[in-house]
């Protein structure tokens, strides 16, 4: 009987000594979840902030900067625009797309363009209606056939590696 008892007493120690175990768990659980919101929450700020994007690796091309030193219009279908490459390889066009503001659209997608080379500017004719013949037109019927004085037109130029470089010009 004595024995029974000892047991009975040590059973009631190692309980006293464990505790109740759902009330860890909660805790557990609780502190879990707030180190999970912490981490999230520091997430979003990186990524809001930019900071995420600035740290992470970025591909170097080596194309471009393009951009237009001037721009003329031969004609009411040609322009011509001396093109300046600031980067640090040559870049070579291979397509090109001009576009009113209305969004009607001549591209030439199969162009033997120009290969400018760094620190280099080149005139680069692109032309419209008449004076391309193999050119695509998109948009409404006759609606851009040609180049009309006071309006302005987005011509985007595509290189060989497939990078968009994308210029105005406004006819006077």
């Amino acid at each position: 009987m004595e024995r029974a008892h000892r047991e009975t007493k040590g059973v009631k120690k190692m309980k006293k000594i464990t505790g109740n175990k759902k009330g860890i768990d909660t805790i557990l659980a609780a502190l879990l979840m707030v180190v999970i919101v912490v981490v999230a929450a520091v997430m979003v700020y990186a990524w809001s902030t930019g900071l995420l994007g600035t740290l992470l690796v970025k591909p170097n091309t080596g194309e471009g900067p393009l951009s237009p030193d001037n721009f003329a219009f031969s004609n009411s279908t040609s322009t011509t625009i001396t093109i300046r490459n600031a980067g640090t390889s040559n870049v070579t066009l291979v397509a090109y797309y001009v576009t009113d503001s209305n969004g009607n659209q001549w591209s030439k997608i199969s162009w033997t363009g120009p290969t400018i080379a760094p620190n280099k500017a080149t005139n680069t004719i692109f032309g419209i209606g008449a004076s391309c013949s193999t050119c695509a037109y998109q948009g409404v019927a006759s609606g851009f056939a040609s180049f009309s004085s006071g309006y302005s037109y987005t011509v985007k130029v595509v290189t060989a590696k497939n990078n968009p470089f994308t210029f105005t010009v406004t006819k006077s």
